[in-house]
């Protein structure tokens, strides 16, 4: 079983885990409704990528009650 030789002190262990913490998100102003998202992710708001729409908003697909 491994068994460290000596104590990692608290200068140490901190050392260690300075790169552990969590860093904000990072946030862009969406450039076509002007919401807050992810850089380089589709708008959860309003389904653009730049000013190309990838995926329609589900308020917008009309649904036929005929159909269903």
């Amino acid at each position: 079983m491994a068994v460290p030789k000596s104590k990692i002190t608290r200068s140490k262990r901190g050392m260690r885990r300075a790169h552990d913490s969590l860093k904000a998100a990072n946030v862009v102003e969406c450039p076509n409704c002007g919401e807050q998202k992810i850089p380089h992710h589709i708008c959860k708001a309003c389904g653009y990528y730049g000013d190309k729409e990838i995926t329609p908003i589900v308020e917008d697909i009309d649904i036929d009650d005929d159909a269903a």
